[in-house]
């Protein structure tokens, strides 16, 4: 059992850097709503964001529901990036991530749900659509710097394991 403490510890700094880190991707903002949340094809839909922080320009991303990009600007000083959009006439039914590339490298999201108008939207069954934020993130993921040292972290975890194990297979101990 000598090799367990020292692997448990290498597996614990891993895990430690891993959190360190933070997520890969974006996230929930705080304060990022869309109004309103429900919308038929050819609404127009206003998104509100204070994941900006206060009285910050953004650029909003409707392409998820095939609206593209917009500009979000405060309408009062200080107040919460705003910005506005209309869901395409060709939109499907479903549950779609409105996204919010700030100055700052965040990403503040809020879902838009498409129905479609009276009995049919009830007949039809929503099918989300548009980009995860499962904070997983991946090799050409938004900061390739964090997703370096999260490779180098597990590659010196899995060299300490190997040469542990190395050790214990020569009778050289621990």
């Amino acid at each position: 059992m000598r090799t367990a403490r020292p692997l448990s510890a290498a597996v614990f700094a891993v895990a430690l850097v891993g959190l360190a880190a933070g997520p890969a991707a974006g996230g929930d903002g705080p304060g990022t709503t869309v109004s309103p949340a429900t919308a038929v094809p050819g609404d127009p839909v206003v998104l509100r964001s204070d994941g900006c922080g206060t009285g910050g320009a953004a650029v909003g991303d409707a392409s998820a529901v095939g609206a593209g990009s917009f500009a979000l600007a405060p309408e009062t000083a200080g107040g919460p990036a705003v910005g506005r959009f209309t869901v395409p006439p060709g939109a499907h039914p479903g549950t779609y991530e409105i996204a919010v590339r700030c100055a700052d490298g965040s990403s503040p999201v809020a879902d838009l749900a498409v129905v479609l108008d009276g009995a049919a939207a009830e007949a039809v069954p929503a099918h989300p659509r548009g980009h995860v934020n499962t904070g997983v993130g991946g090799a050409l993921g938004p900061d390739p710097v964090q997703t370096a040292a999260g490779v180098a972290a597990l590659a010196v975890a899995a060299a300490g394991g190997t040469w542990l194990l190395h050790r214990r297979a020569r009778g050289d101990g621990i």
